[in-house]
């Protein structure tokens, strides 16, 4: 429906835990679909008591609801509770009957109108198979108002490792149970979209797996989890790092942070736990101090120090990555850059190489996504990386690009 591999495929029943949400389109139509874990009444398993949870709420969310089977295990005794539950809905329920691709499978299929669904298809959803005849039945619910304008909203991922407390910000910021919480890692399986729109700001906000190093990641669920995560920070403006105050920066953090600077995201740094750490002994500016030597050479970072539990300074969060988010769109005049960026080189000339004095004639910002400068010079090689890290200080300073990777490149004048 999506046209998209979005939600994670596998034979291994409980795969789907959170809500999935996506946006679908049927002749000029369109509508958001949202995918939910199997419903088991009843069940004491851990996962299948939250995954109840959100199936209920994803249904009082819906406008109609597409209840799915399975035409070659027939109808099952959690067809039947899910079936019982739907009949006293005033939504429209559209039965699906799925695997049917073939003759036999037809004839199998009939058995499930005894579930007393006035809607119901039969269709194959890995091949397509019927699915036109479900779309044309729901896009008929919708009415032919114009389509809204696309409004390019703010996307802040939230990544970090496993158990660090991401999807208990999530939950803490939109006021209600988005996605599951455990102290098992692993619990987050997809990446979760979510239209916030609170105290006049709105953006999306996307939840993701813990990414954990290669050598920890043995199901095959949890590598298709970390890849959706890392995609996840590809769609992202602004990545929201989340740490665990109690362990401190570690090594995985760090490859966490370096490939979101990498891909050029801006970065809002949240200590999150920190109602659990002695204010004697670790006071916020130490703190903040040695986890800024350990993001070195990038250190102009906001950092927060949060409780997703408690709900401290976690909306303070949220303001922080708008800014960064500003910063990151920021486009400088060319005239203003020459200005101020002429008499920083005046003040610090770059240091002669090979017997070459290097001169600096003209900067520009270029058009791209990332803030990115390009200085043109009579010998742009002769450039080291010293020099360059000073210019790209001087930028930081003179311009507000907090929490924003900047790229600087020396071209031949």
């Amino acid at each position: 429906m999506l046209e998209e591999r979005r939600a994670i495929v596998d034979d291994l029943s409980g795969v789907t835990r959170d809500r999935q949400y996506g946006e679908a389109e049927w002749s000029g139509k369109f509508f958001n679909v949202i995918d939910t874990g199997g419903f088991v009444p009843k069940s004491e398993d851990i996962f299948e008591k939250e995954i109840r949870k959100q199936v209920l709420i994803a249904i009082e969310e819906a406008d109609a609801i597409i209840f799915m089977v399975d035409v070659t295990t027939g109808i099952t005794d959690l067809d039947q509770a899910m079936a019982g539950m739907l009949r006293r809905t005033s939504k429209p329920v559209f039965l699906v009957v799925n695997k049917v691709d073939n003759h036999d499978r037809l004839l199998e299929a009939s058995e499930f109108y005894s579930l007393g669904f006035d809607q119901i298809h039969f269709l194959s959803s890995i091949s397509g198979t019927g699915s036109g005849d479900l779309l044309d039945d729901i896009t008929a619910l919708i009415g032919n108002d114009p389509e809204p304008e696309d409004k390019q909203l703010p996307k802040f991922a939230i990544i970090g490792q496993p158990n660090v407390g991401k999807s208990s910000l999530l939950n803490a910021l939109t006021g209600q149970e988005r996605t599951i919480v455990s102290e098992i890692a692993g619990t987050t399986r997809d990446t979760i979209h979510t239209h916030y729109n609170l105290f006049n700001k709105e953006f999306i906000l996307i939840d993701t797996a813990g990414i954990r190093r290669k050598a920890k990641v043995s199901e095959d669920l949890e590598f298709y989890s970390v890849i959706r995560a890392i995609k996840a920070v590809d769609e992202a403006d602004v990545c929201m790092l989340v740490l665990d105050a109690t362990k401190g920066v570690t090594a995985q953090d760090l490859s966490i942070f370096a490939m979101a600077v990498k891909k050029g995201k801006g970065v809002v740094v949240l200590v999150n736990k920190w109602d659990l750490m002695e204010k004697e002994t670790n006071t916020a500016r130490d703190y903040e101090k040695e986890l800024k030597q350990r993001f070195l050479p990038f250190s102009d970072l906001p950092v927060l120090f949060i409780s997703a539990t408690e709900k401290i300074r976690i909306f303070k969060g949220i303001e922080e990555a708008l800014q960064v988010y500003e910063n990151r769109q920021r486009k400088i005049p060319t005239s203003k850059l020459n200005d101020i960026m002429l008499k920083a080189v005046e003040a610090y000339h770059p240091p002669v190489v090979r017997g070459n004095s290097v001169k600096i004639k003209y900067v520009t910002q270029l058009p791209v996504v990332v803030p990115s400068f390009a200085f043109f010079c009579n010998y742009p090689d002769d450039v080291k990386t010293p020099y360059k890290n000073y210019l790209e200080n001087k930028l930081r300073e003179k311009f507000q690009f907090t929490g924003v990777p900047i790229r600087v490149f020396f071209r031949k004048k």
